[in-house]
């Protein structure tokens, strides 16, 4: 799973350095602007890879584990299809609104209209690969994950050189680039779950009203989830740009550390969604913590090297990511809070893990909620005077009360023995 997640970053400098040598930087800021309009609603519809993880995951540990399967991957597909097909349907709203937040000028208008009318058409597949990914990480076939993410990904950064640098196809060949891969991704998802299904077909009584509603919460409890996380990260983004365009790209810089702990600790915490899973559908109390702790000690051995490599490398990796003296000094202060990142932010990754495998998305929500509004929003407030920084002091106790409230969740519910009911 970490090397399947390292894929996708390495795409985004791929896609970045391509669009990077075009004529002129309106192509690059209309292609850059217009995927983050579809990425956006992606990375919100994340729900249906972690209900499909946690669900899958749980039919490993069922008496009939392959009928099970079989059930969650028709339900969560068919979900994954009729988003997709929203998606699509409603493409010219979602850019109109997309425009209207980014404010572009003119030129770079027509280009994030260019690529967003070709990239839309992927949203199906788009859709359907979270659920797949999920399904297949519940089901414990990490390298089927890692094969597909490479494969998919590798096309991409080929017909990205193949459409713009030889067929001269401008901001339309990166996006038709990308929507052919998530259709050879989804492919390629889709051979490898029929087979493990072998054959079972879709049965009315898995589309009832019932099983509709067990999925609209579970799904519509993990989406508010997702709303409440965007909201903090989408405010540090708009808040350091009010502090002027030096925050605002030191913040740029910052995220970074960010996505390169997530590569790790999203790897760990995948793991521990299927191991738990598992355990929870057979109901193996005793199992889910210690397959809990197992993950605790990986994540914190992993945080942990995190953190002694910033303190090591930091500078240097501040230094590859921006050349401008001026950025370089404004950013080397910030490491401190940049070691102590990974340490007080991994317990959050592990027991979101733990928690979508035993799917339970009400607290997932609620300690979401609470980590956002009784602690980040009033953390900034009561720092605000310090500037930008504060954003980042708020950002880590963002991230620690959200693993110490899951973390507490969870011994209450062992406490309980009701952890695997």
């Amino acid at each position: 799973m970490i090397l399947a997640n390292i894929t996708t970053p390495l795409l985004g400098l791929v896609d970045t350095a391509v669009m990077g040598h075009m004529d002129s930087p309106a192509m690059l800021a209309g292609a850059s602007i217009g995927a983050l309009i579809l990425t956006q609603i992606y990375w919100v519809c994340g729900f249906l890879r972690m209900s499909a993880t946690g669900l899958s995951a749980q039919a490993r540990g069922h008496d009939k584990p392959q009928e099970s399967a079989a059930k969650v991957f028709y339900q969560s597909s068919a979900m994954a299809l009729l988003l997709g097909a929203a998606v699509f349907t409603l493409q010219q709203p979602i850019l109109t609104a997309g425009l209207f937040l980014a404010d572009p000028n003119t030129q770079v208008s027509q280009f994030i209209s260019a690529y967003f009318s070709v990239r839309v058409w992927s949203a199906p597949a788009a859709m359907l690969n979270l659920a797949l990914i999920g399904w297949l990480v519940g089901q414990q076939r990490p390298r089927a994950v890692m094969i597909i993410q490479i494969v998919g990904n590798l096309v991409n950064a080929g017909l990205d050189f193949f459409f713009v640098l030889g067929l001269d196809m401008s901001v339309g060949g990166v996006a038709l680039a990308t929507v052919i891969a998530e259709y050879s991704m989804a492919i390629m998802a889709l051979v490898v779950a029929l087979r493990l299904c072998d054959g079972l077909r879709p049965q009315r009584e898995w589309f009832n009203a019932a099983a509709r509603r067990i999925l609209l919460k579970l799904n519509g409890d993990m989406l508010i989830r997702n709303l409440a996380l965007q909201l903090c990260l989408a405010f540090l983004t708009l808040q350091g740009a009010r502090y002027g365009e030096t925050a605002a790209a030191v913040n740029a810089i910052l995220m970074q550390f960010f996505v390169l702990i997530a590569l790790g600790l999203d790897g760990i915490a995948y793991a521990v969604e299927a191991l738990v899973g598992e355990a929870a559908g057979q109901k193996q109390r005793k199992e889910v913590i210690r397959q809990t702790l197992r993950g605790l000690l990986w994540s914190s051995l992993f945080a942990i090297a995190y953190a002694l490599s910033f303190w090591w490398f930091g500078r240097d990796i501040i230094g590859l990511l921006t050349n401008l003296p001026a950025l370089f000094d404004a950013a080397v202060p910030y490491l401190p809070l940049m070691i102590w990142l990974p340490l007080l932010g991994h317990w959050c990754f592990l027991f979101d893990g733990v928690f979508v495998g035993l799917t339970r998305s009400s607290a997932m929500r609620d300690t979401m909620i609470f980590s956002a509004a009784a602690v980040y929003f009033p953390l900034w407030w009561a720092l605000k005077d310090v500037g930008n920084e504060a954003l980042w002091y708020a950002l880590l106790g963002f991230l620690l009360a959200r693993g110490m409230s899951l973390g507490g969740m969870l011994w209450w519910l062992n406490y309980r023995r009701v952890i695997a009911s």
